[in-house]
């Protein structure tokens, strides 16, 4: 939908990225900082695993260090391990793991496998958890032959380095007519606080399946110009004919709540405030949904549906951020307009992730997003207590792109910044004032994950 680069995104130390829990850095452990990178060389492209002490200062270089690999889609650091999630257009991706041995060295571990496609992530327990909407089983055909569309989702278990599936044999994981409305759904991101897990339920429109169901049931009156009388598209935005794609309702916000694992018999929570909870580029959702230090949830949505061609099918809602109380099931009064607290009061984010108490760093577009070619190249962080956007200050003039990870503690988020003609750095924003220091630099080419590990002993 919009011409931003893929994040690739890690969970680290004292706050939660896109996976819960991570352990905060020990100085007694022999811990070290690792980075994701890639650097160009005289034998083309690489990926390489630097090490180091700091994120506040230095210089590291991949030049004779490291570990080269493969590179990945998804750098996902949880419990220790560090995974390297592959997406390769649709099909199964060569997924493995990493670990700091006792020498303070990037060292793989021995079981490399595919996973199935995957459109967002998150975790659970011992899991890292990727998920997507896929066609189901041929049994549930209907009788123009049309599949239900199914959650399909495969389970990492970063411990024993093991994999599984879903059965979507019993039809029991179907997302036609999730939210009660015919459509069907994607699911963005994998919060989990307590036993609970929170994902962002993402209208996708109707499949053939749903088109076709009961004679164009679902299909609203005045939206059958947008089911498809042929195929077209690509990637992301990719249609069969008889599908109408995307939804009929973009100015609501939906939230999964799954009592574990399972993902099975989702409590929902809708609120009209706010529209998808997610940011999204291509066929890749990216989590909005995110729980702070006192358990409560915030979800915002980036109103990404503004950017849809068919008047019908724009929301009206800006930029903002709602919330579900801890140890609630449904949103409570709260509402923040987020989009009116920028320059022009037009613009929105590309990413948002926890900074620490009730901060949030929010990766901000250069301009509105119905304008031509949004580059999310500024930083803010967002005080939920006090509902304050505030744009970051001290960063370069020359950024090119902002990084894909963060990492928090001690009121700092740290995030890697890319700049035109220089080496990528760390910088490290103190989320009181919403001030950057630049810390440590890489002679790479861009930073594309980092992290914090201790040694498996």
């Amino acid at each position: 939908m919009l011409a931003a680069a893929i994040p690739t995104v890690a969970l680290t130390a004292c706050s939660s990225n896109d996976e819960p829990d991570a352990p905060a850095p020990d100085d007694t452990a022999d811990g070290k900082y690792v980075f994701a990178t890639t650097a160009n060389g005289s034998s083309g492209t690489s990926y390489v695993l630097l090490t180091g002490e700091s994120l506040d200062e230095g210089e590291l270089t991949t030049v004779g260090n490291g570990l080269i690999n493969e590179g990945a889609t998804q750098w996902v650091f949880y419990k220790n391990y560090l995974y390297a999630l592959t997406y390769n257009q649709g099909n199964a991706g060569t997924t493995r793991s990493y670990i700091l041995d006792n020498n303070g060295n990037m060292e793989a571990r021995s079981i490399e496998y595919n996973i199935s496609r995957f459109s967002s992530y998150g975790a659970y327990d011992d899991d890292i958890i990727t998920m997507s909407t896929g066609s189901g089983p041929a049994s549930f055909a209907d009788s123009h032959g049309y599949l239900p569309m199914t959650l399909l989702i495969t389970y990492l278990d970063v411990e024993n380095e093991t994999k599984r599936s879903n059965d979507t044999s019993t039809g029991l994981y179907s997302m036609e007519n999730f939210l009660g409305n015919g459509e069907y759904v994607t699911l963005s991101g994998a919060e989990q606080s307590g036993k609970r897990l929170f994902c962002g339920a993402i209208p996708m429109g109707l499949s053939q399946y749903g088109a076709a169901a009961d004679n164009g049931k679902w299909i609203r009156p005045g939206f059958e110009h947008l089911v498809h009388d042929e195929a077209g598209g690509t990637g992301g935005g990719s249609y069969k004919a008889g599908e109408l794609a995307g939804t009929q309702y973009p100015d609501e916000c939906w939230v999964a709540i799954y009592d574990n694992a399972d993902m099975l018999n989702p409590t929902l929570a809708k609120t009209d405030r706010i529209s998808t909870p997610c940011g999204r580029f291509r066929s890749q959702y990216y989590q909005t949904i995110w729980a702070a230090e006192n358990g409560d949830i915030y979800v915002f949505s980036a109103s990404y549906a503004k950017t849809m061609t068919d008047p019908l099918q724009k929301t009206t809602l800006p930029a903002g951020v709602c919330r579900i109380p801890a140890g609630s099931t449904t949103f409570d009064d709260y509402y923040c307009n987020i989009e009116e607290q920028t320059p022009g009061g037009n613009r929105s984010f590309m990413r948002c992730w926890p900074a620490g108490g009730n901060n949030f760093l929010m990766v901000m577009y250069d301009r509105s997003l119905t304008e031509k070619n949004p580059a999310a190249t500024e930083l803010a962080i967002f005080n939920a207590t006090s509902k304050k956007l505030t744009y970051v200050t001290g960063l370069p003039s020359n950024v090119s792109s902002i990084g894909k990870t963060v990492y928090a503690q001690d009121g700092k988020v740290y995030i890697p910044v890319n700049v035109e003609n220089e080496h990528p750095a760390i910088y490290a924003i103190n989320t009181s004032t919403a001030k950057a220091e630049k810390g440590v630099s890489i002679n790479a080419v861009d930073i594309t994950g980092f992290g914090y590990m201790t040694p498996q002993k």
